[in-house]
């Protein structure tokens, strides 16, 4: 069966199937339909390997009336079992979103939900009220790519779907600047770690920590790029197609190759140099000379990141949020995945770090 890219695939679903059964059902129905709720597709990564759970003719069909929500689903079991030749049923699993495509499945492929409804279960609160400095430091960034991407089909709620993908597209100026010297915070505490580790023949502690700097400096890669940083499994594909991304990308490959310390130093200098520039490039703060110097006597170079933290810091205009704790959004400090998934267990972890 040939291999049509998931978006492609759900909007035909839409367009071909769902509307036209609605139209003809409910007449009059005011919805929103689209494919916001996660999967490669969302982020245009997916291939056939793709295909084999979680994937296939589906989307999300949003009304105004929670109430509306069950003769919705009542008429959409009038869908065909197969479009384009994949199931539009899915076999249940446990621990999955959808499970299994299958022409036997207990599940749709069609989600039924009330637009705020479905909001507040996905992110934790409704922002179609606001969106607090609270809430959007509780909000992993994998929720926010999973919404501002995907794609829309049909946006009849008077346009509240793309309102909505709108509000989310960034971060506010000064949250923008907390995350970054919480992400800058992170490097600082650790770069130096890199070279101490390879001092005393410790090969694989030192390769452990550069990967964890490597991390980091991904995420805050494309923070800077304002783009949201996927989780781990799509992180270095989204990083490597950013515009100016290939130099960092090639350190990175020295920092975490087989070669010896002094090359995994090399490539780190031109990682930590090359971002902190992108720093300075974004105007957010007063600039920082970025180039990498000894970490106190020591001969490790370092970016003594604190630097670019606290012109970050110092740029912030909310004062509640400059004296906050250095840790940034969520996903900063967790990476528990059954606690970034539950958007109840999200927030109460930020509501207790943020104290």
């Amino acid at each position: 069966m040939e291999f049509v890219p998931g978006l492609a695939l759900c909007r035909r679903f839409h367009d071909e199937a769902v509307a036209p059964l609605l139209a003809a059902r409910l007449p009059g129905l005011r919805y929103s339909a689209g494919l916001l709720d996660g999967g490669s597709e969302l982020l245009g990564l997916d291939t056939e390997r793709s295909t084999d759970h979680d994937w296939g003719p589906r989307a999300q069909v949003f009304v105004a009336d929670p109430a509306d929500a069950a003769s919705v689903r009542a008429v959409l079991t009038g869908l065909p079992v197969r479009f384009l030749g994949r199931p539009t049923r899915f076999l249940s699993w446990p621990t999955a979103r959808l499970g299994v495509p299958d022409v036997a499945g207990d599940r749709s492929g069609v989600e039924v939900a009330g637009w705020r409804d479905w909001l507040r279960g996905r992110l934790g609160f409704d922002p179609t009220v606001a969106v607090t400095t609270d809430d959007w430091l509780a909000l992993p960034t994998q929720r926010l790519a999973e919404l501002t991407g995907g794609a829309v089909f049909h946006d009849g709620l008077d346009g509240t779907v793309e309102a909505v993908r709108a509000a989310l597209a960034w971060y506010p100026d000064d949250v923008w600047r907390h995350v970054l010297a919480a992400g800058w915070t992170r490097v600082g505490q650790a770069d130096h770690l890199v070279g101490r580790c390879a001092e005393v023949g410790d090969v694989l502690g030192s390769q452990l920590v550069a990967a964890r700097v490597a991390r980091d400096l991904m995420r805050l890669g494309l923070l800077l790029h304002r783009r949201w940083p996927p989780y781990d499994k799509w992180l270095g594909s989204v990083f490597a197609a950013l515009p100016d991304a290939a130099p960092v990308t090639a350190a990175l490959a020295d920092v975490l190759g087989p070669g010896d310390w002094a090359g995994r130093q090399a490539g780190l200098v031109r990682a930590l140099e090359t971002v902190a520039d992108w720093t300075n490039a974004t105007g957010l703060a007063a600039p920082v000379d970025p180039t990498v110097r000894p970490f106190h006597g020591r001969p490790f170079l370092v970016l003594d990141a604190g630097r670019l933290a606290a012109a970050l810091r110092a740029a912030i205009v909310d004062p509640v949020l400059r004296d906050r704790p250095l840790v940034g959004a969520v996903d900063q400090y967790v990476d528990n995945v059954d606690v970034l998934v539950h958007s109840d267990r999200v927030r109460r972890v930020a509501g207790a770090v943020a104290g």
